[in-house]
């Protein structure tokens, strides 16, 4: 049955006109006419007795008209639903983060989504950040958080907050005496790092060679709390970002060594396929990052 066949006999029905009929519906005379036609041949019944001067519904239209009513109400009500699946957040969003990130930053943002949107399932996958971008790449996420630079013709890359690093040693270090320390003080240093391609350790590496450092010892871990744990238990000092170390130098378990002229800033960035563009889903959680920024 055609849906626009059904509006045109309602309107003719209510207008009790042809020509109205027409005016109103924005077609041709002859259009309402064939509608009405199409509608009598699908029926085998006659819906109106026609005469020079006026339109008279018959018996049997008067019960497709109840029908018909029905009928456009349910289509609506159709139309309603779809609208809204549309632009309901539901179904699942797949993220890939960086540890700092995905540690530290995305709990908080993860939990207002929740809130806001309890259809919606999420899935977190935490890697470094090299990690991170070839997952994005190979559609394993809909989306990645990471640390520091990236450049990659395939995606799409933006910054959404800046983030502050310092570099970090126990409370009991020998350095934490000094109000400010130099990069002579820095040299021959025991350090704990996170291993390469995390965003983390790419920014040590610079500090190293920007400053000519010489390193004594260089311990590796690959996860955030344990590089913490490494620096409270004195094994070396660490750079590490400042959402990192917040409970604990509350706490006064590490503290941070301030290196003169020196400040260590990068840029946190999300990055996506462009097969991800206006994705839904992947829109509400850039949304919430730019508003944590």
């Amino acid at each position: 049955m055609q849906y626009d066949a059904l509006k045109t006999f309602i309107t003719l029905v209510e207008v009790n006109n042809f020509t109205k009929a027409s005016e109103i519906l924005h077609i041709s005379q002859p259009s309402v006419s064939l509608h009405i036609k199409n509608l009598e041949q699908e029926f085998q019944t006659t819906l109106f007795i026609r005469s020079p001067k006026s339109v008279q519904i018959t018996p049997t239209g008067e019960i497709l008209y109840k029908r018909a009513k029905q009928m456009m109400a349910i289509a609506e009500s159709a139309k309603e639903d779809i609208l809204a699946y549309h632009h309901e957040i539901q179904g699942t969003l797949v993220i890939g983060a960086s540890f700092t990130i995905g540690e530290y930053i995305l709990p908080p943002i993860i939990a207002s989504l929740q809130q806001q949107f309890p259809q919606l399932e999420l899935q977190v996958i935490i890697g470094n950040t090299k990690e991170i971008i070839q997952y994005t790449k190979l559609l394993q996420v809909d989306i990645g958080l990471i640390e520091g630079q990236a450049h990659d013709n395939e995606l799409i890359i933006k910054p959404f907050m800046q983030d502050e690093l310092f570099i970090v040693s126990a409370s009991n270090h020998p350095l934490v005496r000094k109000s400010a320390i130099t990069v002579t003080d820095l040299q021959q240093q025991n350090w704990v790092a996170r291993e390469e391609g995390s965003g983390t350790r790419y920014y040590l590496d610079h500090l190293f060679r920007a400053n000519g450092l010489q390193v004594h010892s260089l311990l590796t871990i690959s996860s955030n709390q344990g590089v913490k744990e490494s620096v409270i238990q004195g094994l070396g000092l660490s750079l590490l970002s400042a959402s990192v170390i917040e409970r604990e130098l509350k706490n006064d378990d590490i503290k941070i060594l301030p290196l003169e002229e020196q400040h260590f800033i990068r840029t946190f960035s999300y990055l996506y396929s462009p097969t991800m563009k206006n994705k839904r889903n992947v829109d509400t959680l850039i949304e919430a990052l730019l508003k944590k920024a």
